[in-house]
This record gives C-alpha cells, structure tokens and sequence, in this order.
C-alpha cells in the first residue's frame, strides 16, 4: 500500500516482488485492529465499525423476540461491555476522522440503535432523548473524553488537568452535607396560586403560577 497525499498524476501503480512474487497493491490494510487507508482519513475504519456493531445490534434484536426484547440493565450491560469497546477502539489515533459529519453520523446511529432496545422507545425520539433516557453518554463526547485521558495520562502532559470519572451511588455525598439551607425570617407572608386548568395564555398553553405579598402581586410565572 502505496501511503500519500499528493494529487499529482504520477504513476503510484510500484511493482514490488518478494521471492521474485509480485505483491499485490491494495489501498487498505488492516493493522492492529485499524483499519489504514492509503490517504490516512480512516474512513473505511468507522464504516468497518459502524457496521460491525449493526450486525451485532441486530442479532441480539432477532435473538429477544422471543422473549420479548432483553431489558434494560441487559442491554446496558452489551453496550458497555461489547458495543462501546468496539466503537471507541483506537480513538486517539484516528479521532480527526470525527470531524466530518458523515462519519460521526455513522456512529450517532449504531448508538440510536441501542438507546431505542434500552429505552423500549419509539423510533422517531430524537438521539439528545434517548441519552437522557438510558443514562449514557453521547457517543461523540465519549470518544473525545477517551482521547483527552490518553493524551494526559500516556503521554504524561506537564499541564494539570482535572479529569471526571464514575462513582458508585454509596460514595455521592449526601445532599445535607453539601447544601445550606439558610431560614429567612419575615413578617410579610406571600401567597402562591397556581392555576393548571391548561387553558391557553398569551405566552401558551401550560399552567400559570402567580405570587400574591398581601394583596399585592409580586410575579408571574408561566409553566408550559
């Protein structure tokens, strides 16, 4: 595999013979799990991987019919031990790849496709939803968060950077420790009505809460 990115019209058609037997010339190649292109845009890569994990998705689809689809905590379980692994493999060397936008819809939608099996959610929620709903990460941010740990923790950068990472639930402090709480002591009493008959307002349709001091009103505040 001839390596280059000139566009010039020079012959790249190289005889090369090892036992006086030609090689033969292709324009990828796979290497350690990458697959390399002869222009280096790891194109064929993500397309590889993308429709890899779509197979995969699928199987485990036609394989739970009979048990009317797998749950939740099973298909989270897949897609962070299986699915995940494969679509982040490599990342910090062919992550430039990811800024064009016909590669990273290729991986928006393998992730789509999962979220929906977790979710048990209709086909046309929209991807932002489906991460809210199942709990995981945009597949875009995750990988550009794998990159930035490899490059501070492999390759020992000097600049001190704070990383975020998982803890378990025992371990979130508890809500009494962190917050204060501060009593506001006042003669005046305020009063709040909140009307939800969800007739239509100026603003919308939606509830309509308003705050009375006395007989005095104070704001309100329209909830759609």
């Amino acid at each position: 595999m001839i390596v280059s990115r000139r566009k010039g019209k020079e012959n790249k058609n190289i005889r090369v013979y090892l036992n006086n037997e030609p090689l033969d010339q292709v324009t990828k190649m796979k290497y350690l799990g990458i697959i390399l292109d002869h222009k280096f845009r790891f194109n064929e890569h993500i397309k590889y991987t993308a429709e890899r994990c779509g197979k995969l998705i699928h199987s485990l689809s036609r394989a739970a019919k009979m048990t009317w689809g797998l749950k939740h905590a099973a298909m989270d379980i897949i897609y962070k031990g299986a699915i995940l692994p494969l679509l982040t493999y490599g990342a910090p060397v062919w992550i430039e790849a990811m800024n064009h936008e016909y590669n990273r819809r290729k991986y928006i939608r393998v992730q789509r496709l999962t979220n929906i099996s977790m979710a048990k959610a209709y086909r046309t929620t929209s991807i932002e939803a489906l991460c809210m709903l199942t709990a995981t990460t945009p597949i875009i941010i995750k990988l550009e968060e794998i990159v930035k740990r490899y490059n501070t923790k492999k390759r020992r950068s000097n600049s001190l950077m704070e990383l975020d990472h998982e803890v378990e639930y025992k371990y979130w402090p508890h809500p009494a420790d962190t917050v204060t709480i501060e009593e506001v002591v006042s003669e005046e009493e305020a009063t709040l009505q909140a009307f939800t008959d969800g007739s239509k307002q100026e603003q919308g349709v939606g509830a309509l809460a308003v705050v009375f001091k006395g007989s005095e009103l104070v704001a309100k505040v329209q909830l759609k």
